[in-house]
């Protein structure tokens, strides 16, 4: 039987939420992104499955419920916008947000128009949403796949970008069909009249906001919880005061609050930004559960042949095109390229802000325009979320862009200090640990704990040991690090084993068996020695990871094949300089005219930038 009425209401938004919360937690269990758990929940929840939900169940609350949470989502991807680091992304980053986007918007509107015979101005609308890939489905995608920094960094700009201009954009196009403006003047006054309100409103908000949270005392045993729900009731305002000067102008005014807040010193930034990432998500939960219950299978149905042309059309022609266009010439592999055309799935923006406009659409007696855009939203969403989001972590796998891992079992100081000083590299960093508090302490951190015994074969291999490219065991038992190795060596063959020795006269045995081993108290002797005798060098390796670094990288680099270190010298990045290449097991520093070859590991020692930049021209990837 349908939950209806104000009586049921209460206790079904309570066992959204309690879904919502769950199918997180399952996310985070299985390693697959919470969307995908979140449709299912929605679909069996609602009338093509139990029917616990249905159009009934809101009453008349399901706009205002909807609009209020569309304004949570777009300022929390607005607030995390950062305009310094849109400045330096990478171009590929840049023109995924432009050109890509253009490319998207055109091309969804051309195949909806045509496949499905839709009028213009609706065509574009869907095609306007279709552009979002949004960061409530990239975040989570991100999540379980982890990729290199450059190829999350561009998905993720990508998806807070496009998820703030889309809405925006299609915020016009929909009040232009409502008001039955087709003049491309009319067109441009329209945007501009609901932008610049939007604007403004938000401007005034975030304005109000600043003064209050810098120059206020907001008490101070609460601070961070009032400058909290400050932030929160904030945008609350902005949407509804821009809604009530003029209808949709909400989403201009909470997209240019978070962006002006988010790009000031505010106090308490990193309180607000954690409490707005619980509220969105219980938000993103409730109303991704809530559209999917709503979504009705005949309308999609009723596409027919159309609706896969256009799902075809958009995921796997104009994606493809957008991404290898946009990263053409820059330092995206082929594999990555595939990777982010072939993972590109549409989220809680379009499917929240076609609900809300086919409400209206429906009530201004536009039915037909109202399925289409609901029917070709939910397909293309439904279709994405489940394959690409659903199967990212295979495409990834297939396509060899997931780098490959690093071990550390033992959670311990230990472990941390050198996981940390690992990810700081860009390694991709795991921690094993038994101890659940030592597990916590760790995630506390933001360290990647995989909680089991690291010396069980089975937790290593559900850790990534598979994939390990090191396994450092670094636990205070030496008996346990010994196992570790020797597991590790024979059952998954990382290309380096390196284990931990507490007790110094056991690193001659741990050599003995194989087993590369660091002494903890000769390591310390030698460091306290290089202190005394070598103070300079140890100061200075003491910055590594800071300031200074020390990395080792095969030469592929077609261009410097053949040279002479002279020749090579004044290419690399100044601060920095090749101190060591290892040619067939030998070691050396190099004279001046020592000629580079293919395969020469070469160690590269200077500023922590400068060795980065280096690295990039020894090893291009």
């Amino acid at each position: 039987m349908a939950a209806g009425g104000g009586a049921h209401l209460i206790p079904l938004v309570a066992a959204i939420i309690g879904v919502g919360v769950v199918s997180q937690v399952l996310s985070d269990r299985f390693q697959v992104p919470s969307v995908v758990f979140l449709i299912a929940s929605g679909i069996l929840l609602g009338p093509e499955g139990l029917a616990v939900i249905t159009s009934d169940s809101f009453g008349n609350a399901l706009q205002a419920i909807v609009g209020l949470s569309v304004a949570i989502i777009v300022f929390e991807g607005a607030f995390h916008l950062r305009i310094d680091k849109l400045r330096e992304a990478p171009a590929a980053t840049l023109k995924l947000v432009t050109v890509g986007a253009v490319i998207s918007f055109i091309g969804t509107g051309l195949a909806v128009h045509y496949a499905l015979g839709a009028p213009w101005m609706v065509s574009f609308l869907v095609g306007a949403l279709l552009v979002a890939t949004g960061p409530t489905v990239i975040a989570p995608i991100l999540e379980v796949v982890p990729v290199r920094d450059r190829v999350g960094a561009a998905l993720d700009t990508e998806g807070i970008v496009n998820d703030v201009t889309a809405a925006i954009v299609a915020v016009v196009i929909f009040e232009a069909i409502l008001a039955g403006v087709t003049n491309p003047n009319a067109l441009v006054a329209l945007f501009a009249e609901r932008l610049g309100i939007g604007v403004v409103v938000g401007a005034i908000v975030a304005g109000t906001l600043y003064y209050v949270l810098r120059y206020v005392d907001l008490s101070p045993g609460n601070a961070p919880q009032n400058a909290r729900l400050l932030t929160l009731a904030g945008a609350l305002v902005a949407y509804g005061a821009a809604d009530l000067i003029a209808t949709e102008a909400g989403i201009a005014a909470v997209a240019t609050a978070g962006i002006l807040l988010g790009n000031v010193e505010i106090p308490y930034e990193e309180e607000i930004s954690a409490f707005k990432g619980d509220i969105t998500l219980l938000v993103l939960s409730f109303v991704f559960i809530a559209l999917a219950a709503l979504l009705d299978f005949g309308t999609l149905l009723d596409l027919g042949v159309g609706g896969i042309i256009v799902v075809a059309v958009v995921a796997l022609v104009l994606r493809p095109a957008l991404v290898f266009l946009s990263a053409r010439g820059d330092r995206f592999t082929t594999g990555e390229k595939w990777f982010m055309s072939l993972v590109g799935p549409r989220g809680i923006i379009p499917a929240s802000v076609a609900t809300l406009f086919a409400i209206q659409l429906r009530a201004a007696g536009l039915t037909e325009a109202a399925d289409t855009l609901v029917g070709t939203v939910f397909l293309v969403i439904l279709v994405t979320v489940v394959f690409e989001a659903g199967l990212a972590r295979q495409i990834a796998e297939y396509l060899d862009v997931i780098p490959m891992r690093v071990l550390v079992i033992g959670g311990g100081k230990v472990g941390r200090a050198l996981a940390e000083r690992l990810a700081d590299r860009g390694e991709n960093v795991v921690l094993i640990e038994e101890d659940q508090e030592v597990v916590q302490t760790a995630r506390n951190q933001g360290f990647t704990v995989h909680h089991g015994d690291g010396a069980d074969t089975d937790v290593l291999r559900s850790a990534g040991a598979g994939n390990a490219k090191v396994v450092v065991a670094a636990t205070g038992d030496d008996d346990v690090n010994l196992l570790v190795s020797q597991l590790a060596s024979s059952k998954f063959e990382p290309e380096s084993v390196l284990a931990r020795a507490n007790n110094p006269d056991n690193v001659e045995a741990f050599e003995e068996l194989g087993v590369r081993t660091i002494s903890s108290t000769i390591a310390t002797a030698q460091a306290m020695d290089n202190y005394i005798e070598r103070p300079s060098m140890s100061n200075w390796m003491g910055e590594i990871g800071r300031s200074g670094d020390v990395q080792e990288v095969e030469m592929t680099a077609e261009t410097l094949v053949g040279r002479t270190i002279k020749e090579v010298g004044p290419e690399l990045p100044d601060g920095c300089l090749i101190a060591l290449v290892s040619r067939n097991g030998d070691t050396n520093v190099p004279a001046a005219d020592f000629t580079l070859q293919q395969g020469d590991r070469i160690t590269i020692i200077g500023e922590r930038d400068a060795v980065r930049e280096a690295e990039s021209l020894v090893h291009p990837e």
